[in-house]
């Protein structure tokens, strides 16, 4: 048999079964949101935000961690200024430097993602049971940990 003759391998590899359950998940947050007064923001913007740490961040670093351009960076930053929920100022060690960091408004968002979260998180849990749901997450972290190393060695 050819490799191509059968192409169910496109569908079912680790990868696209990731993704679709990423998919979901992410998805399933977005609906919570919604319901919770919070809507109005894409995965692009979650994505922002997931990177964002609380003491605040250079977009330049954002930019990074979420694997996007600095102009795609920026205009998601003005999106969300615009929204309200984040902020820049000055970097105190670099004056041409901006630093983003969340507003009030934007913490509380950030309360209402962490509870979205948990409610799916949940509901993976209640899907497919406790036991799974930690090796998964174990299992996950294990791997992707080794990325992150890969990532350090460069």
């Amino acid at each position: 048999m050819h490799w191509a003759d059968d192409q169910s391998w496109r569908k079912h590899n680790i990868g696209r079964l990731l993704n679709n359950a990423i998919d979901r998940f992410e998805n399933r947050i977005l609906q919570q949101m919604d319901e919770a007064g919070q809507g109005g923001l894409s995965l692009s913007h979650i994505t922002i935000t997931r990177n964002l740490d609380i003491e605040g961040t250079r977009a330049t670093d954002l930019a990074k961690r979420a694997s996007i351009t600095k102009q795609s960076m920026g205009e998601l930053i003005v999106q969300l200024e615009g929204r309200g929920l984040i902020e820049r100022k000055p970097d105190p060690g670099d004056k041409r430097a901006r630093i983003v960091f969340f507003t009030d408004a934007g913490l509380q968002w950030l309360k209402a993602f962490h509870i979205a979260l948990q409610q799916a998180e949940k509901e993976i849990e209640d899907e497919l049971g406790s036991s799974t749901l930690k090796l998964l997450k174990e299992a996950l972290a294990a791997y992707g940990s080794r990325s992150e190393q890969a990532d350090d060695r460069q």
